[in-house]
């Protein structure tokens, strides 16, 4: 019998194999441990981000605006037109 104890615990996945130090380095997500307060604020941000899209697309589509690709290629935001004017 050896005794070496075996420190592994189920779920410890690559952070229980043996590696170099550049690995862990170049592939530190991999053995970094979830944060689950660092995940709520970068899934914070992102979503206030979507919203803040979202929020400007409609108020420039309730100001009459539309996007139009310009001559250029360019997408820009037009005010609608009626044939009438």
């Amino acid at each position: 019998m050896s005794n070496v104890k075996n420190t592994e615990k189920p779920g410890d996945g690559l952070r229980s194999m043996k590696s170099s130090t550049a690995f862990r380095v170049i592939n530190f997500e991999l053995y970094a441990k979830p944060n689950i307060v660092i995940m709520s604020i970068g899934l914070t941000c992102f979503g206030m981000a979507l919203g803040y899209i979202a929020y400007m697309r409609n108020k420039y589509e309730s100001m009459g605006y539309y996007a139009a690709v310009d001559k250029d290629g360019k997408e820009v935001f037009e005010k609608k037109k009626s044939k009438w004017d």
